[in-house]
């Protein structure tokens, strides 16, 4: 894309009268114009295989797709039309969608518009916290092992991550990474549930810790997975978010709700921390598409199809849980749509071997173990994955 075009064609767009007699009217979401220093996206296939460990190529013969923590039940019906429906207007921008799915989300949560900012998924929001916060240097405090694109994209910019050893139940260890707080933190990051052990940790004790943790630096809590659990809404952090503290609440649509290939994800925080994140973060309606916002104002709260997803998951997990048993291996109970189990094997050779067999998963190495993290698929997927599994275990 031509950078010079690009700045003019958005500089017209805020000259029109749309953009200007009108501004001051729009809610905060189209308001949103800036331009956002993101990082390069990768052009080719291998790149993006290796973002999930799995090579520079899928066989053609894949019967289990299981590495990528997808739902892979799809969007629910509603978002199905709302998403093929949105094709008929797709030469129009989605210039008005993004207030209505605004409007949507702030009315559920309690919350004010400008404490919200929507984008393509949580990658923008991620890259925005790091770059807003961490780009003149100090630290963030994340468990190890947990998902790491916040702090790895912090490092990126100049900050120093500190990794806190998970609990001996592979949890959070609140307590030790409160510890290892520092005058130079600037960001405290806790994924709950954890990708990619699935465990989650005491709800109570979370809020507690945020609640403390939150007058000394900001505390960003990914909530990707909460929508699997069976107390979401108490678990959740939003309500601490309303009291007024320090903190950050990631969502997205890519887990439950089946729109990863769409990019749709937000996040929830103080208006002074939004407009901090603004000028880093790719958040207007350039950047997200008709039938991702269309998909997700059908599906957001669809609380039946939530229901029978989780179902459908559950089952499917309680389907590996007892192929490894089976097989005499264990695993840690997992609260997602995802599993880590310890192999008895080299972890690459593992995910080669299972490749072969049409079957993708990840493995991960942790306290000096190898690990295989399996997603929970359909259940002829994880059919395919206990009889290639049993020619290896």
């Amino acid at each position: 894309m031509n950078t010079t075009n690009s700045m003019n064609r958005r500089n017209w767009l805020k000259t029109t009268a749309l953009f200007t007699g009108g501004l001051t009217m729009l809610p905060p979401a189209i308001s949103r114009l800036q331009a956002a220093p993101v990082a390069p996206v990768a052009s080719n296939s291998t790149a993006y295989a290796n973002d999930f460990a799995i090579g520079p190529k899928l066989p053609v013969n894949l019967k289990a797709r299981l590495f990528a923590n997808e739902n892979p039940f799809g969007p629910s019906p509603n978002a199905k039309k709302a998403i093929m429906d949105s094709m008929l207007t797709s030469y129009q921008y989605p210039i008005m969608k993004i207030p209505e799915l605004e409007e949507k989300i702030c009315t559920h949560e309690g919350i004010t518009a400008d404490m919200l900012m929507i984008s393509s998924g949580s990658s923008p929001l991620l890259l925005g916290t790091a770059v807003s916060l961490l780009r003149d240097g100090g630290n963030v405090v994340t468990a190890e092992t947990t998902y790491d694109d916040l702090p790895t994209r912090c490092e990126k910019v100049n900050a120093k991550w500190i990794k806190v050893p998970l609990t001996k139940d592979y949890a959070h260890d609140l307590d030790a990474m409160e510890k290892a707080i520092t005058p130079d933190t600037k960001l405290v990051y806790v994924c709950n549930p954890n990708n990619p052990t699935g465990t989650i940790v005491d709800k109570d004790k979370l809020k507690a810790f945020c609640e403390r943790v939150s007058q000394k630096t900001l505390v960003f809590v990914d909530e990707a997975y909460i929508d699997y659990l069976p107390d979401a809404d108490e678990t959740t952090l939003m309500s601490s978010v309303k009291k007024g503290q320090n903190i950050i609440v990631a969502r997205t649509f890519s887990k439950v709700y089946g729109l990863a290939g769409l990019r749709i994800g937000y996040i929830v925080a103080q208006p002074a921390t939004i407009a901090k994140l603004q000028p880093h973060t790719a958040c207007s309606w350039a950047v997200l598409s008709a039938p991702a916002i269309n998909g997700a104002l059908a599906s957001y709260q669809d609380k039946p199809y939530i229901q029978e997803t989780v179902k459908k998951t559950m089952e499917s997990r309680q389907f590996l849980y007892d192929t490894l048993k089976a097989e005499g291996y264990t695993y840690i109970p997992s609260h997602t749509n995802f599993v880590m189990f310890p192999l008895k094997m080299d972890g690459e050779r593992f995910v080669e071997e299972m490749m072969k067999r049409g079957v993708g998963v990840r493995n991960w190495k942790m306290n000096d173990q190898h690990w295989c993290r399996i997603s929970i698929g359909r259940m002829d997927e994880m059919q395919a994955f206990a009889a290639a599994f049993k020619e290896l275990s």
